[in-house]
């Protein structure tokens, strides 16, 4: 700071002049650091080579953000940094964004107008019709996007033609890891039957990206992944989260099966039945005999019917994974997955618990030195013309204002000798009054030798002799030359 002052007092004692080539070098330094800082910055591009629709643009910000991007919205695209334009295509796609573009309902009839044939009108309402399903799915926790194709009923015509009711089909992507229980599954389905006109839920099929079929009754998974999900929370709640690992499978009945239980009661006292038998024989009479007696009195009969169908929940297979380094109860920890899946051991259900020794990798540790880099980084360029700037006012400005200095004397000693070159010797004497030692002798020095013993005879002794010193040197120590300067501090 003192230095600072000390260079804006020395500014301010020079001539006007003086001070407006300074302002001039100052300006000019300003100037290149800007240039600098406009070369240097990075290119920009845009981030899509497509227009985006206004929900994709609004999709595409608001993940940019999420990730402290920097970016320039526009109309229908981002702008972004050239170099990080791959990386952030990349990203986007991995993340899911933007969805594809759906077309609307409104946007779908817009363009209908009075001649248009009735069946592109209702081509185009069902197109709208899907992507207005479509879009109300994407908001589902677990659904990353959706496709539905709506098929309209078509009625019999003809005698020999059957009538086929309005049927669905949606394609449902989902979230890495993402289950959707029964609840879900069937939600949907009702969902997209109430949004079509005629159509029943039955007659609605719904995919994973998978392939796979998901249904009330036939999709194992989605039991197991609402279990494991279920008992996973359940465990980190109460030891801490990556204490343990679960996994669990349901088994399901693949068949329908149906129970019979029949049961009668006697109507009265007596057994419902009874049966008798006597023999006899007559050794004289050579005779044999045997009588059997069966009595029904009749009676009450009750029948139970059960049906299974199939679908129904048949086994449940249990396997929890304990990191061996905790200390952890595992008999806790099988109480409550037992609690937690309904374990039943005679439907047959298994439940183990293990302990286990967890792999961890090398985690890197993002210490304060790591968030300070990352801050100083982006800083780098502009730094480093600060700097610049700092250094060349600390060392070289003041160099650089005294050979500015020297040169504008020079030019003055120059310009006043030829305008004193034929003053009368008096008249020299007049005007270098008030001049110091080494300016007058630079200007005598430059006069005719009469002239300038006659002006010397014009000054005192004292000054005389300082003048004369002066003339003798090769140059002025105070007013140097540019070589003479530059060699100094070379």
């Amino acid at each position: 700071m003192m230095q600072l002052h000390s260079a804006i007092a020395r500014v301010r004692a020079l001539p006007p002049s003086l001070q407006i080539a300074a302002v001039a070098i100052v300006v000019l330094l300003v100037g290149f650091a800007v240039i600098a800082t406009v070369v240097g910055h990075p290119d920009r591009a845009a981030l899509f080579a497509r227009p985006l629709h206004s929900e994709q643009l609004t999709e595409v910000q608001e993940q940019l953000a999420a990730w402290n991007v920097p970016f320039s919205p526009t109309d229908d695209n981002v702008v972004v940094d050239a170099s990080r334009r791959n990386d952030l295509l990349l990203r986007l796609s991995l993340a899911g964004v933007p969805h594809a573009y759906v077309e609307t309902t409104g946007e779908a009839l817009a363009n209908v107008g009075v001649l248009t044939p009735q069946a592109v009108i209702d081509a185009q309402a069902r197109s709208g019709l899907a992507g207005d399903i479509a879009v109300a799915l994407r908001s589902i926790d677990g659904v990353d996007d959706a496709h539905v194709i709506v098929a309209p009923a078509q009625s019999a015509e003809f005698a020999d033609q059957s009538a086929r009711p309005a049927t669905a089909s949606v394609r449902l992507q989902l979230h890495a890891g993402a289950v959707l229980d029964r609840e879900a599954v069937s939600g949907i389905r009702r969902f997209v039957a109430a949004s079509v006109a005629g159509l029943d839920p039955a007659e609605v099929t719904i995919l994973d990206d998978r392939g796979v079929a998901l249904g009330e009754a036939g999709a194992s998974e989605n039991d197991s992944g609402a279990l494991e999900r279920s008992l996973q929370s359940a465990l980190d709640a109460a030891f801490g989260a990556g204490v343990a690992i679960v996994r669990v499978h349901a088994e399901y009945t693949q068949s329908t099966s149906e129970d019979r239980d029949t049961r009668r009661s006697s109507l009265g006292s007596a057994p419902i039945e009874r049966t008798a038998q006597s023999e006899s024989y007559d050794g004289a009479g050579k005779r044999y005999a045997r009588n059997a007696e069966h009595d029904d009195r009749g009676s009450e009969m009750h029948e139970h019917v059960a049906h299974a169908d199939a679908g129904g929940l048949a086994r449940v297979s249990t396997a929890v994974f304990v990191d061996a380094t905790r200390s952890v109860d595992l008999a806790s920890v099988r109480e409550l997955a037992a609690a937690t899946v309904g374990f039943d051991p005679r439907r047959g259900d298994e439940l183990t618990v293990q302990p286990v020794a967890f792999h961890r990798g090398l985690q890197q540790k993002h210490d304060a030195w790591f968030l300070l880099y990352g801050a100083i980084v982006p800083l780098l360029p502009t730094l480093a013309i600060v700097t610049g700037l700092l250094l060349f006012g600390r060392y070289a400005f003041p160099s650089a204002l005294t050979l500015l200095h020297g040169a504008l004397e020079r030019e003055a000693i120059a310009r006043t000798s030829r305008t004193v070159a034929g003053y009368a010797p008096a008249r020299v004497r007049g005007a270098l009054a008030g001049e110091p030692p080494h300016a007058a002798a630079a200007i005598i020095s430059a006069l005719p030798t009469a002239t300038a013993a006659a002006v010397l005879e014009l000054y005192p002794p004292h000054e005389r002799e300082a003048i004369v010193k002066r003339m003798q040197r090769a140059h002025s120590s105070v007013v140097p030359n540019a070589d003479e300067l530059l060699a100094r501090h070379a």
